[in-house]
């Protein structure tokens, strides 16, 4: 059968629907972050339930201090080089049976071309491990960190100035405590678009007012742990903090949640003068301001951008806050900023069945506690400070959360190979997640 001729005006109105097609998609592409802590992964799997763009489904956001973190500056990369970083597998085995859409990932060190989260996602998380599912993010983000940065300063005040990576006391000198630059890093991944990220590493802790500074209790000058000269390059953050937006609908065209991650100092390594703890309760007091807008102006980016996060908008604040709400070494109970603000939904706290069994068989300091062990997040020396809440996703008063848990299984339960005991196959923290509808 011979094929009609096309009608030659109809020819032309296909040809220009095309063109504008295909200029559309080469605008959409453009649009696609490409700033230099950004890199598109590969698509997504079929079993991705967002691959159907239904809004109907929630969100899974979650963290995890992974403890990916290596000796050595290039380590990490070079174990992520191949497939066979049993440590890796299991790490990529606890994201794949939890499945987040948007993910931090905490202790990850960081390098500045970001091979170390390419490599992970191309050798572990796409490589479907033990019988679990691969799981792919089209979206990550990294960026610099704070830890083994030198300061240039003797921040410890033990009477000598350690600015050489390798040398003793370098980690504590450093403006965050790290044996090399960018060890125990961060990175975001996200089965959803990236926007515009906000960064916050050289924010001074002396420009928050009202800091709690430090004081050294051999004088009798307050706040004075630190010389004026040290105070003007001491940091807030110990790694740093990241206003990452994602777009959370499944065509591209959602709203966008602002997803505020960071990682405190722990509230311990110090002395009297209690340097980690304050500086860990002005970390978690950072997002509990730039949440509100009464207390958000003094704020300033590394771009020069000041102010903090604009009314109304949606967020989720997340990582490992190494605070627990009743037990630990917290300074003025630092994480109730958060869990008490006026901005914060903290009425669904994530748990498990794995923790309340660890901490009766490990007994030790947890025999102590008054905190409720079903929400512990980090298994810790039973001595102490024992098992603790310590990693958070506290969404926003309005976005509806419909369930959440803590990757702690219990010991009769197969998974709980994944977690195990002290030296961990994985890590001494657990995964956490919160399943959110915008």
């Amino acid at each position: 059968m011979i094929p009609p001729v096309p009608d030659p005006a109809r020819l032309r109105e296909h040809i220009v629907r095309l063109r504008r097609v295909l200029v559309l998609a080469a605008v959409a592409a453009a649009l696609v972050p490409a700033t230099a802590g950004t890199s598109a992964a590969s698509a997504t799997t079929p079993h991705d339930r967002h691959d159907r763009h239904d809004r109907r489904e929630p969100v899974r956001f979650a963290t995890f201090n992974a403890s990916l973190n290596r000796s050595a500056e290039g380590r990490l990369v070079a174990d992520l080089s191949n497939r066979d970083n049993a440590q890796a597998r299991v790490i990529a085995e606890i994201v794949q049976r939890a499945a987040p859409d948007v993910l931090l990932v905490n202790e990850f060190d960081y390098d500045a071309a970001g091979r170390a989260a390419r490599l992970f996602q191309d050798n572990y998380l796409s490589v479907g491990q033990n019988g679990a599912r691969p799981i792919s993010y089209r979206y990550r983000y990294t960026a610099p960190s704070n830890t083994g940065l030198p300061s240039g300063f003797d921040l410890n005040n033990d009477g000598r100035v350690a600015a050489t990576p390798g040398t003793p006391g370098y980690g504590d000198d450093s403006l965050g405590f790290g044996e090399f630059p960018g060890q125990y890093g961060m990175v975001v991944y996200s089965k959803y678009p990236i926007g515009d990220v906000r960064t916050f590493q050289r924010f001074r802790w002396k420009d928050m007012p009202g800091a709690a500074l430090p004081d050294d209790p051999a004088t009798p000058a307050p706040a004075d742990w630190y010389t004026p000269e040290e105070l003007d390059v001491v940091r807030l953050s110990s790694k740093s903090h990241w206003d990452v937006p994602v777009r959370v609908g499944g065509d591209g065209r959602g709203d966008d949640v602002h997803f505020l991650v960071s990682h405190p100092t722990p509230p311990t390594f110090d002395g009297a003068e209690d340097r980690n703890g304050r500086r860990n309760h002005d970390e978690i007091r950072f997002w509990a301001d730039y949440v509100s807008p009464a207390r958000g102006g003094y704020i300033r980016d590394d771009r020069g951008r000041r102010g903090g996060l604009r009314p109304g908008a949606q967020f989720v604040v997340a990582g490992d806050l190494n605070a627990d709400p009743a037990d630990g070494d917290s300074y003025d109970g630092a994480v109730h900023q958060l869990l008490r603000s006026p901005r914060i939904d903290a009425r669904s706290a994530p748990a498990s069945d794995g923790a309340p069994e660890a901490a009766a068989l490990q007994a030790g300091a947890n025999a102590a506690h008054r905190g409720d062990p079903r929400y512990d997040t980090a298994d810790f020396a039973d001595t102490a400070p024992g098992n603790l809440r310590a990693d958070y996703v506290l969404p926003s008063k309005g976005l509806g959360v419909r369930g959440g848990g803590v990757f702690w299984p219990r010991q009769a339960d197969p998974l709980s190979r994944l977690t195990g005991v002290y030296p961990f196959p994985s890590s001494d923290h657990r995964l956490v997640w919160l399943d959110i509808r915008p």
